[in-house]
């Protein structure tokens, strides 16, 4: 299994490098990452549920340590979690079926070309 806690402290280390090559890249990224606490349309809970699926469905052991971390120190409860990660799973598979449709487009073109 993963050490989430060594994940993030060697991720944050790496980062912190980058930072000193390209600082507004990583600026730029913590802009993002404030902006929708600033519009507060969504709770931070709801931002973290929806940060772990896209994590998932996005393969980022990064982004899973993080969000993971900042889910447990809010609250989000093993049920919330389980239904975000259902919902990524769904997004998967849905995915997976859509480019599989375009797997058959793109053969049926070339043999009609």
């Amino acid at each position: 299994m993963i050490d989430w806690k060594q994940t993030l402290h060697d991720d944050g280390t790496r980062l912190k490098e980058l930072a000193t090559r390209t600082p507004d890249t990583l600026k730029g990224t913590a802009l993002i990452a404030g902006a929708g606490a600033k519009t507060n349309h969504l709770d931070a809970r709801t931002r973290e549920l929806i940060a772990l699926a896209v994590a998932v469905t996005t393969r980022c052991d990064g982004c899973i340590a993080f969000h993971a971390l900042q889910a447990v120190k809010l609250g989000v409860n093993d049920d919330e979690i389980a239904e975000a990660l259902g919902v990524a799973i769904n997004l998967n598979a849905g995915a997976a079926m859509v480019y599989s449709a375009h797997v058959l487009d793109a053969v049926d073109r070339y043999k009609n070309t």
